[in-house]
């Protein structure tokens, strides 16, 4: 049986949006939404970042999904890097976020909504 290769490129590309979202949160999201639990101030300042992710995304016209929440998420790390980000070496201070960790976690947070990620 031949199997269309739009099908073969669209599931590649399901599985890759997941893997990213996955790792960020293993990395990011596991920790930091934890620490959101238990800080209201820190699940506020999430939920606004997530509120302005969703606007930039159109989120209110058409739903979220895997792969441009893993693209927005790429993009926002790919533009740090540029402007001479560098990843931290130590684990994120949530009582003293900085805004690319708090805006990969809002990520995080939207992708926990979406079923099947």
């Amino acid at each position: 049986m031949r199997v269309p290769f739009n099908r073969v490129a669209t599931r590649t590309a399901v599985d890759s949006a997941r893997s990213t979202l996955a790792a960020l949160t293993v990395s990011l999201g596991t920790v930091g939404l934890a620490a959101a639990a238990a800080r209201p101030g820190l699940l506020a300042l999430v939920d606004q970042h997530a509120a302005a992710v969703r606007d930039s995304l159109d989120g209110d016209r058409q739903p979220l999904t895997a792969a441009t929440l893993a693209g927005y998420a790429e993009g926002v790390r790919a533009a740090a890097l540029e402007h001479g980000w560098a990843p931290p070496d130590a684990p994120v201070d949530w009582s003293h976020p900085e805004w690319l960790p708090t805006r990969l976690l809002a990520v995080c947070a939207l992708a926990r909504s979406l079923d099947g990620v």
